[in-house]
């Protein structure tokens, strides 16, 4: 399933959706049993899919991870730049807001991804930068 380019959108896409939507089901759904994942190149991984879903609503104290997001402050985009086999990397734009509107930060992100035979994710690295202030 995501071991070409559409596969690999399709993820992403579905990424977004469950980064908006806080639903811990969707969120294990993206991602192997014995997925690992890290928020930062350096940080020591979340081991296993309920790790990893516990670790996007800031529990566990997992170093690295974010805390969550107030609904509607979230908008991103993510493309698969290249598509090899098993493995992928992405690039896009995750924007947050304050509640309300306001823009907050923005920030240029890259991914590295292995896929498992289901099309989840079975290893997640994320780089990303915060756009500097104008």
């Amino acid at each position: 399933m995501a071991h070409d380019r559409d596969g690999v959108q399709r993820w992403l896409d579905a990424y977004v959706a469950a980064w908006k939507s806080y639903d811990r089901a969707q969120i294990a759904d993206l991602f192997s049993e014995d997925a690992v994942c890290r928020y930062h190149p350096y940080d020591p991984p979340v081991e296993g899919r309920d790790a990893i879903v516990e670790s996007w609503f800031g529990e566990g104290g997992h170093e690295g991870a974010p805390d969550r997001d107030a609904p509607g402050t979230y908008e991103a985009s993510y493309r698969p730049v290249a598509v090899d086999g098993d493995v992928a990397v992405a690039t896009g734009i995750s924007r947050f807001n304050q509640p309300g509107g306001e823009e907050r930060n923005v920030y240029y992100n890259c991914f590295l991804m292995r896929f498992d035979g289901d099309g989840r994710c079975a290893e997640f690295t994320e780089y990303f930068m915060l756009e500097p202030a104008a």
